[in-house]
């Protein structure tokens, strides 16, 4: 399946990582929101009374990888999510409706972000998603991005709302209009993102940094 461009998802909200239920054993407990978006996808599956394959086939995926996904054994990706609510008729939110009904409080544990597809998304470029508000006038998504290869050249950025970017590792020129900033452990930047921006010189690898998008949410 061909990798989705985020941005052209429009303003549907994506996964709300929200707080683990102590009480849940097994793998559920290590990974809350697979599980809990396998969950919901059988649901809304069984009440439209088709099978796996034919769902699997709908959403261009393997039945394997769809079963993988309903017992929450894997991280769908943002490809596989928008696929998969177009084949159900729904919207992406619907998918993390249990979420929704678990309260307001975000926690993720180290490394259980869910890693999203973005433009600029390849090989040694991982985003992980750490939460994501369901409701309200203001969509907030906070990231924590890791950059490993310095081999491709990085695209520009450019979208609606502010942008405020945090490094935790490594050093990197980053490029806002016509301005550069070399950023290092500690430095932050905090921007308009309708400017085209994005790293422009990776300098110490590996570079991690925190990134939050904010946008006002439509309708």
């Amino acid at each position: 399946m061909a990798k989705i461009d985020k941005k052209a998802l429009g303003k549907d909200p994506i996964t709300p990582v929200l707080v683990q239920d102590p009480h849940v054993s097994g793998r559920s407990a290590r990974k809350p929101l697979e599980a809990s978006i396998g969950q919901e996808v059988r649901r809304l599956r069984e009440q439209l009374g088709i099978t796996i394959a034919k769902l699997a086939k709908a959403a261009d995926m393997s039945s394997g990888m769809l079963s993988k996904i309903e017992n929450g054994s894997t991280s769908p990706s943002l490809a596989s999510l928008l696929a998969l609510s177009q084949s159900l008729n729904v919207p992406v939110s619907a998918l993390f409706r249990q979420f929704e009904q678990s309260g307001a409080a975000t926690f993720v544990k180290a490394g259980e972000g869910l890693e999203i597809e973005r433009r600029g998304t390849r090989a040694g470029h991982q985003y992980l998603l750490l939460g994501h508000a369901p409701h309200g006038d203001l969509v907030v998504e906070p990231y924590l991005i890791t950059l490993r290869d310095s081999s491709d050249v990085f695209p520009v950025f450019q979208h609606e709302g502010l942008e405020f970017i945090y490094i935790l590792e490594g050093e990197m020129v980053y490029r806002h209009g016509d301005m550069t900033y070399r950023m290092k452990v500690g430095d932050s930047l905090f921007f308009d993102s309708t400017t085209p921006h994005g790293p422009q010189e990776m300098l110490d690898l590996p570079i991690r940094f925190l990134s939050v998008i904010s946008y006002p949410r439509e309708g």
